[in-house]
């Protein structure tokens, strides 16, 4: 059997070891033996090593690095305040005020109870509707039509829940001045 002159150069195999590299940016496979100088440097240079990974001076890098992007975690980006960033680079909220959110801000929690209120405990919904009402014009929060929403319809079934009771207590009284007046069983 003869085998051809030329073979195509196969692709390397995974499970073989790498070939050294002829790359004259490898690292060498041997260092010179001790006490024999390297060789000597070109006229005038001074004999300095190239640095690992580095190409022999005179010679452009095949390959530069990018520049970052972006910060290291836990730095605050150039120009922003100190509380923009945690320690861990999770972003961070401006200090609120003293006792809660800024003022302006959502919708007035009295407001939101006069409306809710206004169907299941009516009076109660009445004093929580003047207390919203009250409240957001000294805050300048949002809810002001939920508050008046809330006052109209506790109001509405406020006088419906009375007029049911002075009703129902009328047709109580009929119903026993009818019943003894004059017919005895």
């Amino acid at each position: 059997m003869s085998t051809p002159a030329e073979e195509p150069e196969q692709p390397p195999s995974p499970y073989e070891p790498p070939r050294p590299d002829p790359s004259p940016w490898a690292q060498p496979a041997e260092p010179p033996p001790s006490g024999h100088p390297a060789e000597p440097p070109p006229s005038g240079e001074p004999a300095e090593p190239p640095q690992w990974g580095q190409p022999p001076p005179g010679e452009p890098p095949r390959w530069t690095p990018p520049a970052p992007a972006a910060q290291p975690w836990g730095q605050p980006a150039p120009g922003k305040q100190q509380w923009e960033q945690q320690q861990w680079g999770q972003p961070t909220y401006p200090p609120s005020g003293q006792y809660g959110p800024p003022a302006g801000d959502g919708t007035n929690v009295l407001a939101i109870l006069s409306l809710v209120l206004a169907f299941v405990f009516a009076p109660a919904g009445i004093v929580l509707g003047h207390l919203a009402k009250r409240q957001i014009r000294r805050t300048g929060e949002a809810g002001d039509q939920l508050a008046t929403w809330g006052l109209v319809l506790s109001y509405a079934f406020t006088v419906i829940g009375v007029l049911v009771c002075c009703g129902w207590l009328a047709l109580v009284v009929w119903a026993g001045a009818s019943g003894s007046s004059g017919t005895d069983y």
